[in-house]
C-alpha cells in the first residue's frame, strides 16, 4: 500500500497559493508531516481527504484515483481533523454506533461487536456511558481515532492531534498510534517536532506549500552532523550574532539566549559543536539564510 502525490498545487479565491507542485511518495506506516502553521498542511489534508479540489496534480492511493473516484476513496479512509466535534450529550457508545451506522456497518450484532472492540482498543471502554461533553482533551481525540479506525481503513489522516495536550495524554495518544500503524497508512500534520521523532519512519517538512525535505528522522539529522553550532550568549548579543550568521533557532536558558548556527566551519570563537537533532533539521529547512552583514 502506498499514497503517490505528484505535482499537487492549490490556490484559494482569496489569492493564497496554499500547495505549490507537492510530491510525496508515502509508503505503509506512519509518515510525519511536519511544519510551521500556515505551511500548507492542511491543505494537503483536506485534499487528500476528499474534501477539496486540486488545481492541478494526482493523488494515487494504488490504483485509486484519490482525486476523481472520491467515494471509493472515502470507504477506505479515516479522518480525523484538526477541529474534531463531539454531541456533548451523548456517550461514546451511543455516537460510535451511530458513526457506524453512517459508515455502512448495518448488522447490529456486528457493529456492536466493533464498536466494543474499538472502545477497547482506545482505552475508553470504562467511559463508554460517560457523555462526550465530559470527556477530557485527550479522551475526545482518542474518540476520534477510534471513529476513524471504523471501517478497517487502508489509510488514515490525523491532523495536529496533540496540539493542546497535556504529557500524559500525549503519550497514550503516541502509543495508540503506534499500535495501529504497522499495516496502514497514518499521515501525522503537526508542527510539534518531538510527534515525529516518537512515532515516524518517514516523514517531510513542507513550507509556504512546498516540500523542503524528506527521508526517514534519523538519516535527516545525520546530514546535519558538523553543521551545527551552539553557544549561550547574553539577549544584547542576539541580534549580532543573527546578523553576522544564520541562526536557524534560540532559546532562553536561565536568563540568557541558546543560539543554534548553521554552518560548515565554527562561526566564531565560544561556539560548540552539537549532534543534530530533528528540531534542528526543521528550523534549518523553515528559517531564511541572511547575508552575513560585512564591515
Amino acid at each position: 500500500m502506498a499514497l503517490t502525490i505528484t505535482n499537487l498545487s492549490k490556490t484559494y479565491a482569496n489569492g493564497v497559493q496554499a500547495l505549490k507542485n507537492v510530491s510525496l511518495d508515502i509508503p505503509t506506516g506512519m509518515f510525519g508531516l511536519l511544519g510551521p502553521n500556515g505551511a500548507g498542511k492542511s491543505s494537503l489534508m483536506r485534499t487528500i481527504a476528499t474534501l477539496q479540489d486540486a488545481d492541478t496534480g494526482s493523488i494515487m492511493l494504488d490504483d485509486l484515483d484519490v482525486l476523481q473516484d472520491k467515494d471509493a476513496v472515502r470507504r477506505v479512509l479515516g479522518y480525523l481533523p484538526q477541529e474534531f466535534g463531539v454531541y456533548p450529550r451523548v456517550t461514546a457508545e451511543e455516537l460510535l454506533d451511530h458513526l457506524a451506522v453512517l459508515k455502512g456497518i448495518a448488522n447490529k450484532k456486528e457493529r456492536k461487536e466493533i464498536v466494543e472492540a474499538l472502545l477497547q482498543q482506545t482505552n475508553l471502554w470504562n467511559a463508554r456511558k460517560k457523555n462526550l461533553g465530559g470527556y477530557s482533551g485527550g479522551m475526545k481525540q482518542r474518540f476520534g481515532i477510534a471513529q476513524a479506525l471504523l471501517g478497517n481503513p487502508k489509510l488514515i489522516i490525523v491532523d495536529e492531534p496533540t496540539a493542546g495536550l497535556d504529557p500524559a495524554e500525549r503519550n497514550r495518544f503516541h502509543n495508540l498510534l503506534s499500535e495501529i500503524g504497522e499495516h496502514i497508512i497514518i499521515i501525522l500534520s503537526t508542527h510539534i517536532v518531538s510527534d515525529v521523532t516518537d512515532l515516524c519512519r518517514n516523514m517531510a517538512i513542507i513550507s509556504q506549500g512546498q516540500v523542503r525535505l524528506t527521508g526517514d528522522p534519523l538519516s535527516v539529522m545525520e546530514q546535519l552532523r558538523g553543521q551545527v553550532w551552539r553557544k549561550l550568549v547574553s539577549k544584547d548579543e542576539v541580534a549580532e550574532i543573527q546578523a553576522q550568521h544564520h541562526v536557524i533557532s534560540s532559546r532562553l536558558f536561565a536568563g540568557q539566549t541558546i543560539v543554534h548556527v548553521l554552518s560548515d566551519d565554527r562561526p566564531a570563537a565560544g561556539f560548540e559543536e552539537v549532534n543534530p537533532d530533528l528540531e534542528d533539521v526543521y528550523f534549518a529547512q523553515i528559517s531564511e539564510r541572511r547575508a552575513p552583514v560585512v564591515a
